[in-house]
């Protein structure tokens, strides 16, 4: 696994408010998660691989 791997960084992260709480979800998978939960379907945002392939460049 990489440093950027969690599921906050999966395109199917997603974030609601509901009566003033936060909950967080996979829409792929279609249940409850939390931002730094792992799980082998992630597929990095496009801003994180971006961030990753700069990464690569450097050696890290």
């Amino acid at each position: 696994m990489n440093r950027y791997h969690c599921c906050a960084t999966c395109v199917h992260f997603v974030a609601d408010r509901k009566d003033g709480k936060m909950s967080y979800y996979c829409k792929r998978l279609g249940y409850e998660t939390k931002t730094h939960y792992q799980f082998k379907c992630w597929t990095p945002k496009e801003k994180i691989r971006r961030l990753m392939k700069k990464d690569e460049g450097k050696g890290t």
